[in-house]
């Protein structure tokens, strides 16, 4: 079934297979109550009619705890998240090699060594002399 909006004036039936089908959904944490609502403009109230009707829990008298988020919505979000932050690995990537080129760059111009290679030893910044401690 297409996910269209529908007329409030058309009649629709779902078939029982489809009921038993979108409970189970529900029941797998494939789905929730409010994503099947809106995606087949049906009330809650409906979908919770077929969970009754259908449900295997129900049937066994086993409490059943709908997760507000679907399993699948929550793999859906957190695959957004990584492409979001790929994507600005990358950027950081473009932005480190254009740096580094820039610096490549001004060493050849200016003919100075501005990277320090790995290990070597900081500089001690200034020193003092034994003319700055002399007692007056």
């Amino acid at each position: 079934m297409n996910a269209q909006k529908w007329n409030r004036q058309q009649h629709r039936y779902f078939s029982e297979s489809f009921k038993k089908q979108k409970v189970k959904e529900i029941e797998s944490n494939l789905t929730t109550v409010r994503q099947i609502s809106k995606l087949y403009s049906v009330s809650n109230t409906a979908v919770y009619k077929w969970l009754n009707k259908y449900s295997l829990y129900n049937k066994k008298k086993v409490r059943l705890i709908i997760e507000p988020m679907s399993d699948a919505h929550k793999i859906e979000e957190l695959q957004k998240r990584i492409r979001e932050l790929e994507r600005m690995v990358g950027l950081k990537q473009i932005e480190l090699e254009f740096k580094e080129k820039m610096i490549d760059i001004a060493e050849e111009i200016y003919g100075v060594d501005i990277k320090k290679k790995l290990g070597s030893p900081h500089s001690g910044g200034l020193k003092k002399t034994g003319k700055d401690t002399e007692e007056k």
